[in-house]
């Protein structure tokens, strides 16, 4: 049998990128809900600030603990029955929703979205590396930034539908929990726990639905091109330890997800606490998913012809930087409107960092495809960080006699600056970081 090949640009591709555009929704659709979860759960649970945040935690540390293990269960029973298989994991996950608003009991919640990050991380694992390679890796980014207009239309509804379904009428219920008996506010909670159960059933049918569907899906088996012959005098690369370049496109990812995560998960949250009711602010998140949505169409139109992955990436990095001094610099909506603005700044990083990335790693490319699915742990970790920077500066700012309206708000903007540090790594990577194939940059 001979060795399969990477897949040429044809009019063939057509069917599995269709494909694989319908898994990237399902990522997008599960992933951004979270934006609207994350004040569903402060409420019904009664948490802090850095405690609800622990909900992207549950999804994206799931990346780390099962993005190795998913590389060998997709080399062991392949793509298209390892895709299937994620995405029944992910029914279970949805499926756990249901025991735990009968519970209202936050580590069931966690539970369940932790099971289906799993489940995200073997489709992830194998969708990325596979759209990657499914044509000439100099215009990889322009076939991811197709992924990632159906990721983030996928996230846009998503985030509007548990939007109206879960936040509808939860500023009635805040101000009824303020004068509510222990037995009434147990009441109030538990009915409000209960609006998940619908949703989550729907989407657990899906889900199997569409995981055996996808077992009969036609996607042909591609590999990565075979690294190039080493330079005379030197010799071949035997580990993955030998990429510096791999290594410093896992750092910028994993800062690059906390930072998109930030922008699209805190967004409401952020609009709340200045005032703005839930009614209005559930919408703040499609604001982000539309300003990515439209910068990916521009990646789609100007990669490669007109503009380079790296220097796509170089101008993400600085509107990052940007947007995100705007947001500690302004107040109200103008501040939630530079939020949502960094959804252009995070549209093309993805999309240019994977073939960036993994450019020149021949064998090692699957390898390097779990660890760049390994950094998406950044959404577990600096979200949780700008949680506790929003509690801690809130208790001080309160402690020096600012009431607790305006200390939450004023906290919330200035727990920001997390978020510069995250792009300046990034415009490293896009200026030198990429371009350091070898220790001694042969």
């Amino acid at each position: 049998m001979t060795a399969p090949q990477t897949a040429p640009p044809t009019k063939n591709n057509l069917v599995p990128i269709i494909i694989i555009a319908s898994l990237f929704f399902i990522f997008g659709f599960v992933t951004w809900i979270n934006g609207a979860l994350i004040p569903f759960m402060k409420t019904i649970n009664e948490l802090t600030d850095a405690q609800s945040y622990l909900v992207a935690s549950a999804s994206y540390i799931s990346f780390v603990v099962m993005a190795l293990p998913a590389s060998y269960i997709l080399n062991k029973i392949g793509y298209k029955k390892g895709m299937s298989l994620g995405l029944i994991i992910m029914a279970i996950g949805a499926l756990v929703f249901i025991p735990a608003a009968e519970a209202r009991t936050y580590w069931v919640f966690l539970t369940g979205i932790f099971i289906q990050g799993i489940g995200m991380t073997l489709l992830q694992t194998a969708a990325n590396p596979y759209i990657t390679i499914l044509g000439p890796i100099e215009s990889g980014a322009k076939r991811i930034a197709i992924m990632g207009i159906a990721n983030k239309v996928a996230g846009a509804l998503g985030s509007l539908i548990f939007g109206a379904l879960l936040l509808s009428g939860i500023d009635k219920v805040k101000e009824q929990l303020e004068t509510a008996s222990v037995e009434e506010k147990g009441v109030l909670l538990d009915t409000m726990a209960d609006s998940v159960f619908m949703p989550y059933l729907i989407m657990a049918i899906v889900l199997v639905i569409l995981g055996l569907l996808i077992r009969k899906a036609p996607l042909p088996h591609v590999e990565a091109a075979e690294a190039d012959e080493p330079k005379e005098g030197s010799t071949a690369k035997t580990s993955i330890f030998q990429f510096p370049h791999l290594w410093l496109g896992v750092l910028t990812l994993f800062v690059y997800v906390g930072a998109e995560v930030i922008a699209g998960d805190t967004i409401i949250a952020y609009g709340i606490s200045l005032g703005f009711p839930a009614a209005d602010a559930k919408f703040f998140t499609t604001l982000t998913l539309l300003a990515m949505v439209c910068t990916y169409a521009l990646g789609v139109v100007l990669i490669p012809k007109y503009l380079k992955q790296g220097t796509a990436l170089k101008i993400s990095a600085v509107l990052g930087i940007v947007f995100s001094i705007c947001i500690l610099v302004t107040t109200g909506f103008t501040s939630v409107l530079f939020v949502a603005a960094l959804g252009i700044s995070n549209a093309l990083v993805w999309p240019a960092v994977w073939p960036l990335t993994l450019e020149g790693l021949g064998k090692f490319t699957k390898t390097g495809s779990a660890l760049l699915i390994m950094a998406i742990s950044g959404g577990a970790i600096i979200p949780p960080l700008y949680g506790r920077m929003v509690d801690a500066n809130k208790h001080e700012l309160i402690t020096n006699g600012l009431n607790e309206v305006d200390a939450l708000a004023t906290a919330s903007t200035s727990s920001y600056w997390i978020l510069i540090p995250c792009y300046i790594l990034i415009l490293f990577f896009a200026v030198w970081g990429h371009k350091y194939k070898s220790w001694s940059r042969q």
